[in-house]
C-alpha cells in the first residue's frame, strides 16, 4: 500500500464515526453544510460577485451589511493600477461624504435624489449612527465572473479526483467547490500573501501535508494539493466538529476558529460571522463560508448564471516513481517525451529541474502520457543504466549535530572549512552547537556516467544578486530562509531591511533590499509590462489534452457573460499580478498566519497562557522582558520545577502588550518549524494509543526525529497535562528530507 492510501485509510478510521454520520445526513438534509436564513444576503452578494461583474468592474458596497452596494464601477481594459487606484479613492470619498452628510441632516431635510437613493438602501437601518459608522467602512470588491467562468471549465481536468479523495476520507463531496474560492481552479495561482495552488497552500501549512522545497512544490500539483487540502479539513473537523467551522478554519485556522467558538459560546457560524470580532477575523474569514456557499450554488447550476458550460475533460496519465537521481534530459531521452509535455503534467517540479540546474529526486511520482501506459519504474531503470543512471547516492546535504560536536569538527568532516561552513548557515565561526540541531551542507552533485550530460551542479545566481545595486528579485518559490543563506545573510536583517511584517509574505518578482543602505524599490516596477491578468512568462503551460480549449482572461466581457475562447494559462502567478487586478481576488484570498498552526497561542482575557511544546520559563521571561523569578513567584513554581505542556500559566505585562508578547512567541515558534522543515518532511501518519503513564514527552521518544511541538500539534485537541491511558494520538511519521529525496 503507498504512503498516500495508507494516509487515507488511517484517517478514514480515525475519523469514521463522526464523518459516516455527517456523509449520511448530507443526503437528506442540509445539516452537515447549512444555509441560514441570516446568512442569505451575504450568499446572493457572492453569487453576484462570481456571476455578474468581472475583473474589470467591481462593487462598492457596506463591509458589514452586504446588501448594501453603492455603485458599479468599470475600469477601462486597459486602465493601471495607478488608475483604477484613483478611481476607487474617488469613489469612496464620494460616498463617504454623502454618508456623512446624511448622518448629520436635521428633520424633514429635502434630499436630492443621489441622497434619497443611498439612504433606500439602508431602510430601517437608516440612523444617524448607522450612516456615520458607514461612511468609515466603504469597501471594493472586485469581480470574479470571467475568473469563475473559466474556473467552472478547468474544473473539469480533476474533478473525478478530488471526489474520490473527498470521498476516501469520508468528507462531504460538496466540498469539492471549495477551489472555485480559492483559486477558480487555476493550479499555478499565487496569492498576494503567497499561498499557492489551486487550494491555494501557505508554505509552512504545505509542508505538513506536501514535498516544498528549491525541487518540488506540490502546493502546484492539483492531485497531491488536492489530498493535502483533503487530510487538512478532516483534521480541522476533527477539532472543531462542525462543517462551517472546518471550512472557515481553511481560511482562518483551527486554533483560530476554536478560539472563535470558545469566545462567542458557541458553534453556530452565524453567532460567529456576526459577533466575533477576533483581531485577525477579519472580512474574508467572516466570509469565508458564506462564499464558499455561493460558489456552491453555482457550480449545482452553472448553466442559470454563465449559459452552456462544457467543461474539459478529465486528466489521464500514468504515474511510476523515479527510481535514480536523473537529470530531465536523460528522462526525455529514456521516455520518449519532450520536455513541454513532461512539464504540463509535472507542475510540482520547480524550474531549476527544467532548466537542467537539478536533477529529478529519486522517488519522485513522475506523470508520463497516458499512451505510455507500459512503462513501470523497472523499466526506467532498465532503460537508464547504466548509460545515464547516477553513480552512487547523492551525498547528504545535511548534519544533524551529535553532543560534543563543534563547528571545526563538523566541517573537518565533510572537507570543508569552519569559516565557510558557518556563512553556509548563517551562523557565527564561533557559535555554539547544541545536540540534535541540523547544519546546512554543501549541495554535492555525484558524476554521470560516460554517455550521458553533465548538468550544473548548483542553481545559477539570477543577475542583480550580490550586485552593487543592493536589490535581490525573489524567484518563484523560495523562501527567506533560502534567499538569506544564498545572499550570506541573516534571515532577521533581510525582514529589518525590507520592513517584512512576516518571513512567510515573500512573493515571486519582489525586490528585496539586501543592505540597510539599499536604494528605494519602486513598487510600480514589480507589475509585469503585460495586461495584469495575463500570464508570467515561462509559467507551466497548459496540459497538452486541455489546450484546444482557450481564455481570453485579458479582455472579459460583461455578465451575462458569451461563450469565449478559454485557455488554462496561470492568472495570476505572482503578488505583483494580484495587486494589479485590485484589492482582495477572492476572498480567500487574505490568509492569515492562523493557518500556518494549529496550536493558540493568544493571552486569555485573564492574562495566562497555555503552556506549549518547546516553550521554558526562560522564554516566556524573555518575550516579557521580566525575570524568570518573577514569573515562578507569580504561578508559585519552586526553582527546580519545570513546566507542563497544557498547563496554564500566568504572566506579568508590565513591560510589554499582549500583542508584543503574542508576535514574539509566534515569531519564536515560526522560526523553530522553519528550521524543522528545512531538514525533514512528514511521510503519513499513524495512531498511537497512548499507556499508563504516557506524557508528552515519553510518547515522542518512541518516534526518533519527532519534536514535541509537532506531536502537539497534531494533537491540539489533547490535553497533555493529564494524557488518559487510552487515548488516541495521530502520530506524523517524521523522515529526513535528505533520505526522502
Amino acid at each position: 500500500m503507498s504512503t498516500t492510501n495508507a494516509v487515507r485509510v488511517l484517517l478514514c478510521l480515525l475519523l469514521l464515526p463522526t464523518l459516516a454520520a455527517a456523509a449520511g445526513a448530507s443526503k437528506t438534509d442540509e445539516g452537515v453544510l447549512p444555509r441560514p436564513a441570516a446568512l442569505e444576503r451575504d450568499v446572493q452578494f457572492w453569487i453576484r460577485v462570481y456571476t455578474q461583474v468581472t475583473t474589470n468592474e467591481g462593487f462598492l458596497h457596506d463591509e458589514n451589511n452586504l446588501a448594501v452596494v453603492y455603485e458599479t464601477l468599470h475600469f477601462p481594459a486597459n486602465a493601471s493600477p495607478r488608475e483604477r487606484e484613483i478611481q476607487l479613492d474617488a469613489a469612496k470619498s464620494r460616498y463617504a461624504a454623502l454618508l456623512r452628510r446624511l448622518a448629520g441632516r436635521p428633520p424633514d431635510t429635502e434630499l436630492d435624489p443621489e441622497e434619497r437613493r443611498v439612504l433606500d438602501l439602508w431602510g430601517s437601518e437608516a440612523t444617524p449612527a448607522r450612516l456615520e459608522q458607514a461612511s468609515d467602512s466603504i469597501r471594493f470588491q472586485l469581480g470574479q465572473a470571467d475568473r469563475f467562468r473559466a474556473g467552472l471549465i478547468r474544473s473539469g481536468a480533476w474533478e473525478a479526483h478530488i471526489a474520490d479523495s473527498l470521498a476516501n476520507l469520508g468528507l462531504p463531496p460538496e466540498i469539492a467547490a471549495l477551489p472555485h474560492v480559492e483559486s477558480s481552479f487555476n493550479p499555478a495561482a499565487y496569492s498576494k500573501v503567497g499561498a499557492a495552488g489551486l487550494w491555494q497552500f501557505m508554505r509552512a501549512t504545505g509542508r505538513r501535508y506536501l514535498r516544498i522545497d528549491s525541487v518540488v512544490d506540490e502546493r502546484l500539483d492539483p492531485f497531491r494539493s488536492t489530498e493535502a487540502a483533503a487530510q487538512l479539513l478532516a483534521y480541522n473537523y476533527r477539532i472543531l466538529g462542525s462543517w462551517p467551522l472546518a471550512i472557515t478554519a481553511y481560511n482562518h485556522g483551527a486554533a483560530g476558529m476554536r478560539r472563535a467558538r470558545d469566545t462567542v459560546g458557541t458553534a453556530d457560524i452565524v453567532a460567529i460571522a456576526r459577533n466575533y470580532h477576533g483581531p485577525a477575523f477579519g472580512f474574508a474569514s467572516r466570509n469565508f463560508y458564506v462564499s464558499f456557499l455561493a460558489a456552491l450554488e453555482i457550480e449545482r447550476n452553472p448553466e442559470k448564471y454563465f449559459g452552456p458550460i462544457e467543461r474539459v475533460p478529465e486528466q489521464h496519465f500514468r504515474e511510476i516513481p523515479v527510481p535514480a537521481y536523473v537529470p530531465i534530459a536523460a528522462l526525455e531521452q529514456a521516455l520518449k517525451v519532450d520536455r513541454e509535455t513532461l512539464r504540463a503534467l509535472n507542475p510540482a517540479l520547480e524550474s531549476p529541474v527544467w532548466d537542467g540546474q537539478r536533477f529529478v529526486p529519486r522517488g519522485y511520482r513522475l506523470r508520463l502520457p497516458a499512451q505510455k501506459s507500459d512503462w513501470t519504474a523497472e523499466k526506467l531503470a532498465a532503460r537508464l543504466s547504466p548509460r545515464d543512471e547516477y553513480v552512487g547516492q547523492i551525498e547528504s546535504r545535511s548534519h544533524r549535530v551529535k553532543r560534543g560536536e563543534t563547528l571545526e569538527s563538523v566541517a573537518g568532516t565533510y572537507g570543508l572549512t569552519p569559516k565557510a561552513l558557518a556563512e553556509l548557515n548563517g551562523i557565527a565561526v564561533e557559535a555554539s552547537l547544541r545536540p540534535g540541531r541540523t547544519i546546512r551542507l554543501p549541495d554535492r552533485r555525484p558524476a554521470l556516467v560516460s554517455g550521458a550530460t553533465l548538468v550544473a551542479a548548483a542553481a545559477a545566481v539570477p543577475d542583480g544578486v550580490g550586485d552593487s545595486s543592493g536589490v535581490y528579485v525573489v524567484r518563484r518559490g523560495e523562501a527567506l530562509s533560502e534567499i538569506a543563506t544564498r545572499l550570506k545573510m541573516s534571515q532577521a536583517d533581510l525582514i529589518r531591511f525590507n520592513h517584512l511584517q512576516d518571513s512567510e509574505f515573500i512573493f515571486e518578482g519582489q525586490k528585496l533590499r539586501t543592505t540597510a543602505e539599499s536604494p528605494t524599490l519602486d513598487a510600480e516596477a514589480e507589475l509585469p509590462a503585460t495586461s495584469p491578468v495575463a500570464a508570467l512568462p515561462g509559467g507551466p503551460p497548459a496540459p497538452p489534452q486541455l489546450s484546444k480549449v482557450a481564455l481570453s482572461a485579458a479582455a472579459p466581457t460583461r455578465a451575462p457573460l458569451d461563450p469565449v475562447p478559454v485557455t488554462l494559462k496561470a492568472e495570476p502567478v505572482s503578488r505583483s499580478q494580484a495587486d494589479a487586478l485590485g484589492p482582495s481576488l477572492v476572498p480567500g484570498g487574505a490568509a492569515t498566519p492562523e493557518v500556518t498552526d494549529a496550536v493558540d497561542y493568544a493571552v486569555a482575557p485573564d492574562g495566562t497562557v497555555h503552556i506549549a511544546a518547546a516553550e521554558t520559563i526562560g522564554h516566556y521571561a524573555e518575550w516579557l522582558g521580566v525575570d524568570a523569578r518573577r514569573l515562578r513567584a507569580l504561578n508559585h513554581l519552586g526553582s527546580g520545577r519545570s513546566l507542563m505542556v497544557g498547563q496554564r500559566l500566568r504572566l506579568d505585562f508590565s513591560r510589554v502588550s499582549h500583542e508584543k508578547f503574542e508576535e514574539r512567541r509566534r515569531d519564536y515558534h515560526a522560526r523553530l518549524q522553519t528550521e524543522f522543515f528545512d531538514a525533514h518532511r512528514i511521510e503519513g501518519t499513524e495512531i498511537y494509543v497512548a499507556r499508563r503513564g504516557d506524557s508528552l514527552w515519553t510518547v515522542t521518544q518512541r518516534y526518533p526525529r519527532l519534536p514535541a511541538w509537532l506531536l502537539q500539534e497534531y494533537n491540539s485537541d489533547t490535553d497533555f497535562s493529564e494524557l488518559r491511558p487510552g487515548t488516541q494520538l495521530v502520530v506524523p511519521k517524521v523522515e529526513e528530507a535528505t533520505a526522502a529525496n
